[in-house]
């Protein structure tokens, strides 16, 4: 009998579970159409929906910096500690045609150096390993990269474009709120009324909101590629800027192996320079920010070779 009781309970409370998902459903199909047969216009609302990704992307950007460097517990160096670094610096952002930058020391998890900010605006974190780790043509060569980055917005770029991601990606899942709602609802109810409620994935409808949720999954990863892509583009232009303005390809290329080397060829939170794994495949090739170490130095060896064929031996700047 109280097995029996059990059961019946057990089926109420999916009948109340499948209520409480239509409900829900109904609900968010409403808004939806409110939203589509209301009095703005679809350009109207894909204004709105562009302006709010204009806005979070810049705050994101423009606050973020802040809050990082306080995360990480980043110290500002000053002349009275660093002197001669900070004037290459300020000679490197003469070049690159950006306001000087703060440049910041902090302990992360792996060598690592980043810029943020707008050339206007900037500051640069380096790491206090590679005070050691690098001599000072490397040390230089690092700093002129990231100032490459600052020069050329990749950051505010960067920002936005992942904001714009994140707005398709909200976009897609109130569009589907609906059918995904209908569809766990149905799920979880068959499972309780089964009495196997923990098992609802396993049930028909549950097979289906797995599908769909690895749709989502595999629209989001395709729209990421392209900025992954653009990431490793301007990683190589980064580094090519930092030769036209220090002329040491291979203290960059230096440098690079160093920190890689350095780093254990782990990933690293924050990575900007090397964001690499111990298993290199043309699968995480495709899925990193960074182009292959390997290709970087390559890259930077011809270029010396070919400035050395031209020219002689590596200028720097003055």
């Amino acid at each position: 009998m109280d097995r029996v009781v059990l059961r019946a309970l057990m089926a109420l409370v999916g009948l109340l579970t499948l209520f409480v998902y239509l409900a829900g459903a109904v609900l968010s199909y409403a808004a939806l159409r409110i939203v589509l047969t209301g009095p703005l216009s679809a350009k109207t609302v894909v204004a709105y929906l562009l302006v709010l990704t204009a806005v979070g992307g810049y705050l994101t950007y423009r606050f973020g910096t802040r809050q990082l460097l306080s995360e990480i517990r980043a110290r500002p160096l000053t002349r009275a500690t660093s002197p001669r670094l900070l004037d290459r610096v300020s000679l490197l952002s003469h070049h690159f045609g950006v306001a000087e930058p703060r440049v910041y020391v902090a302990q992360m998890a792996t060598p690592n150096a980043f810029a943020m900010g707008s050339p206007r605006d900037s500051v640069i974190v380096v790491d206090r390993s590679l005070f050691r780790l690098l001599d000072a043509a490397e040390f230089e060569a690092i700093l002129a990269h990231e100032l490459a980055h600052v020069a050329r917005y990749d950051g505010l770029v960067q920002t936005m474009a992942y904001s714009a991601l994140r707005t398709v990606a909200g976009v897609v899942l109130l569009a589907l709120l609906p059918v995904t709602l209908l569809i766990s609802g149905f799920a979880r109810s068959i499972a309780w009324v089964r009495g196997r409620p923990v098992q609802w994935t396993a049930t028909l409808p549950g097979r289906l909101h797995r599908g769909v949720e690895l749709l989502l999954v595999l629209v989001m990863f395709l729209l990421t590629l392209p900025l992954l892509a653009y990431s490793r583009r301007r990683e190589f232009a980064a580094d090519a800027r930092a030769v036209e303005a220090t002329g040491t390809p291979n203290a960059l290329a230096s440098a690079i192996w160093k920190i890689d080397r350095a780093a254990h060829r782990k990933w690293g939170f924050l990575s900007t320079l090397s964001v690499r794994g111990e298993d290199e495949t043309a699968f995480t090739d495709l899925l990193s920010t960074h182009p292959a170490v390997e290709d970087r130095i390559g890259r930077l060896r011809t270029t010396a070779k070919a400035r050395e064929e031209r020219s002689g031996p590596n200028r720097k700047i003055h």
